[in-house]
């Protein structure tokens, strides 16, 4: 279950309690609209389906894959396929290896995603035990389709760029200055990650609105 819109609106007031940069900002902008993705394989799958390409040539290749496999939401039907099918399907050989991985896991019951661990960093490490899910993915999995409420992508671009302009930096931070400085937002950093995304679009809008036509 992801965060709800109350949830993230309760987190967000605890951190404006304690951080001025946030409450000056979120006066500014107001609240951001929930995240959600549901749990479960076919939102992992389509992580990776949906890797360095586009939202449109995503969906492409995953109406594609359903088509083929008769359903995409299957691994066992995945892992039949032959290289072939995923390859016509829009697959990359890469691609195809992380997919059947996912599979593999699945179906092996090695991956339990209805009960991965409850602590975080846990549960990222079943994550990143799949072919092709690093840190970055198995964290925005967690956050928006588990909802855990202090999940912290910092390794995420947007996120370290909206964390220096809200805290005033001179450049953006590292990863592990992103980290550090998130440390004092526990346990709301879900909320504050969200919050930096929106942040970060309503900065670009702003941007975009000044630009000479």
């Amino acid at each position: 279950m992801a965060l709800t819109a109350e949830q993230l609106k309760a987190g967000l007031d605890a951190l404006a309690r304690t951080e001025p940069a946030f409450a000056r900002r979120l006066e500014a902008i107001g609240y951001p609209e929930p995240r959600i993705r549901a749990r479960g394989y076919e939102t992992l799958l389509r992580t990776i389906v949906g890797q360095q390409v586009s939202v449109h040539a995503a969906n492409a290749v995953w109406a594609r894959l359903d088509a083929a496999l008769g359903s995409a939401t299957d691994p066992a039907a995945l892992i039949g396929a032959s290289d072939e099918t995923l390859r016509a399907a829009g697959l990359s050989r890469q691609k195809s290896g992380y997919a059947r991985s996912l599979a593999d896991h699945v179906l092996s019951g090695r991956l339990d995603l209805a009960a991965l661990p409850d602590d975080d960093e846990a549960a990222i490490t079943q994550l990143v035990d799949i072919k092709g899910i690093g840190r970055w993915s198995a964290e925005i999995y967690l956050l928006f389709a588990e909802g855990r409420s202090d999940v912290w992508p910092a390794g995420d671009l947007a996120v370290q760029i909206e964390v220096g302009r809200l805290m005033g930096l001179d450049e953006r931070p590292s990863e592990k200055k992103t980290r550090e400085l998130a440390e004092a937002w526990r346990p709301h950093r879900g909320a504050a990650a969200i919050f930096t995304w929106h942040s970060y679009g309503q900065a670009a809008k702003k941007t975009a609105d000044k630009a000479p036509m």
